[in-house]
C-alpha cells in the first residue's frame, strides 16, 4: 500500500511489477521472509526504480494534461519539484499553506502534511508506530536545517553556491517540502527494521532526520534522502541496539559489583 504513494502517477506498470519482484524477493525473503529483512521492503523497492530507471523517476519530459479549451489553461502541467526549485537557486511560488495542506508538486503520499499528521496520530495512538522515532527524526532533520542556516548567516556560503538554495531554506521549512514527515511517519517507524531499544529508537530517528537533509543540500541533482538515509539507518539498527544493550549491561555490572562490595 506504501509503494504507490512513494513513486510518480505515471511510471509504467511492468516497471512497477519488476521492482516489487525485486523488492519482495531480494529485500525480503532471501533473509527469511515477513519479520526477518532488515531492509524496508518499500524503500527497497523505490531504491531499485531510482537507480534502474532514474529517469522515469526524476522526470525528464514536460506535458501537459487535460487542457481546457475554451479558457485555453490546463488542468495540470509537470514541472520540478520545490525541491527541485531550491537546488537551483531558483524562486518558490508555493506559500506555506499550499505545502502544508499538499497543493504542490510531489509524490501523491509525501504533499499533504495535514494528512500525514493525521496518520502519524492514528499511528501512535494504536501503538503501530514508535512516537519516539517520529519525534527523534523530526528532532534531526532540524537540527540539520539549523546547522546549514547557520553556516548561511555566517557568510560562509553565499548566493553563488550551488548549495546555497536549499541550505538557505528556513530549517523548519524542510518538514513541510518533500518526504521528511512522510519518511519519519511510515517508512522509519517500520517496527520489523527500526531499533528495538527505546534509547536506540531515539538515536536511529535522529540520525535518520539529519542524514536526510545532508543529502537533500549536498545533491542537487536529486534533492531529497530520506529513503536513502533510512535504508542506511535500517543497516545500522542491529548495530545501534548493540551497543545499547552492552552499556546497559556493562551499568548493570558496575551497581552490582557496589552492591557485593
Amino acid at each position: 500500500m506504501l509503494v504507490p504513494l512513494i513513486v510518480p502517477v505515471d511510471i509504467p506498470l511492468w516497471m512497477l511489477a519488476v521492482a516489487v519482484v525485486f523488492g519482495v524477493v531480494i529485500g525480503k525473503e532471501v533473509f527469511g521472509g515477513t519479520g526477518m529483512n532488515i531492509l524496508n521492503p518499500a524503500l527497497t523497492i523505490r531504491a531499485f526504480l531510482f537507480f534502474a530507471y532514474p529517469t522515469w523517476m526524476s522526470g525528464d519530459k514536460v506535458w501537459v494534461h487535460g487542457a481546457v479549451e475554451r479558457a485555453g489553461t490546463p488542468d495540470a502541467i509537470s514541472g520540478e519539484t520545490i525541491l527541485g526549485s531550491y537546488a537551483q537557486n531558483n524562486s518558490v511560488v508555493y506559500d506555506y499553506w499550499d505545502m502544508f495542506w499538499g497543493i504542490i508538486p510531489g509524490s501523491v503520499g509525501e504533499t499533504s502534511k495535514f494528512l500525514i499528521i493525521i496518520g502519524a496520530l492514528f499511528l501512535i495512538f494504536t501503538k503501530i508506530g514508535s512516537w519516539r522515532i517520529i519525534v527523534s527524526t523530526i528532532l534531526g532533520a532540524l537540527a540539520m536545517g539549523l546547522v546549514f542556516n547557520g553556516v548561511v548567516d555566517a557568510g560562509w556560503i553565499t548566493n553563488t553556491s550551488k548549495f546555497y538554495g536549499l541550505m538557505s531554506v528556513p530549517f523548519w521549512q524542510h518538514l513541510i517540502i518533500g518526504s521528511v514527515l512522510f519518511g519519519a511517519v511510515y517508512m522509519a517507524t517500520d517496527p520489523v527494521t527500526a531499533s528495538q531499544t527505546n534509547k536506540g529508537k531515539w538515536i536511529y530517528g535522529f540520525l535518520i532526520g539529519f542524514i536526510s537533509i545532508m543529502i537533500r543540500v549536498f545533491n542537487p541533482a536529486y534533492p531529497e534522502g530520506v529513503f536513502l538515509a533510512i535504508l542506511l539507518m535500517n543497516v545500522f539498527a542491529p548495530t545501534i541496539d548493540h551497543y545499547v544493550i552492552q552499556g546497559n549491561v556493562k551499568r548493570r555490572m558496575k551497581r552490582l559489583k557496589v552492591k557485593t562490595a
